[in-house]
């Protein structure tokens, strides 16, 4: 399948681990390298201590706001994540200001969670997204791009636009379940904008829930444990029915 849309040209991509690997019973949070498409790339990784290959555990994927980097969420995920025996990894984007497509994904999020899979004892059918912000904006593509590789997704202060985005939601081939978070006073995202995402996307047989935060505004970190606690209750209700399936494409200008 050729898909065409404005964010550049894809270039296929190679991948090379860091000599430097986490131990699987490290319960800190790491930065680490990978090189994709010829580049260097940072990201953050945590992974529980004492993860039973028999019982493989969570991944979860956290794509940063404008002006952070991936440790910014998974620092703010940790505790969540040790209880529950969820891994974490927040890639850095190619700039810190906005995710591109084709620069920061789908392939070097695919590439970094295979990496992950051949390290780590992760549930391939329970890999999930969450982004804030920018990121969720992010979150949201990959999300309707590759419906079939990630089981769920969570996002908080992000929303589809325009007729491009409605374009990708009739070309999901599976209606991954999403969950959308927003303060009533964020103005970045007012609530219409982020109703009509979330209206957009049930209208086409997805389920996607919206929870509005009374007085919060695009500010996530002072929320941060009340957002990641409800964000995991949703995602953790699904998995996948069948083996991931992820699809190439081919981007132009």
């Amino acid at each position: 399948m050729r898909l065409f849309v404005k964010f550049g040209a894809l270039f296929f991509s190679t991948l090379l681990i860091a000599l430097l690997a986490t131990p699987v019973s490290s319960q800190e949070i790491s930065k680490e390298l990978m090189t994709s498409n010829g580049k260097k790339r940072a990201y953050y990784l945590f992974v529980p201590a004492k993860l039973n290959p028999a019982a493989p555990s969570p991944l979860i994927v956290m794509l940063h706001g404008s002006g952070r980097n991936g440790l910014s969420l998974v620092e703010k995920w940790k505790d969540l994540a040790k209880k529950e025996k969820v891994i974490l990894v927040g890639p850095d984007a190619s700039d810190s200001q906005n995710w591109r497509i084709p620069e920061d994904g789908p392939d070097f999020v695919h590439e970094l969670v295979e990496a992950l899979k051949a390290r780590y004892p992760v549930n391939a059918r329970r890999v999930y997204l969450f982004g804030h912000s920018a990121g969720a904006g992010q979150a949201l593509y990959l999300s309707l791009l590759e419906s079939e590789y990630f089981a769920a997704t969570a996002i908080h202060a992000g929303a589809l636009h325009g007729s491009q985005d409605n374009q990708l939601i009739e070309r999901a081939k599976r209606k991954i379940p999403i969950a959308i978070f927003v303060g009533t006073n964020d103005s970045f995202f007012p609530l219409p904008v982020v109703r009509a995402t979330r209206d957009a996307l049930n209208a086409k047989g997805f389920n996607s829930e919206l929870t509005e935060i009374k007085g919060h505004t695009h500010w996530y970190y002072d929320k941060a444990p009340e957002i990641n606690r409800s964000a995991w209750e949703f995602l953790k209700r699904y998995e996948l029915t069948g083996e991931p399936l992820y699809e190439e494409y081919q981007f132009n200008r």
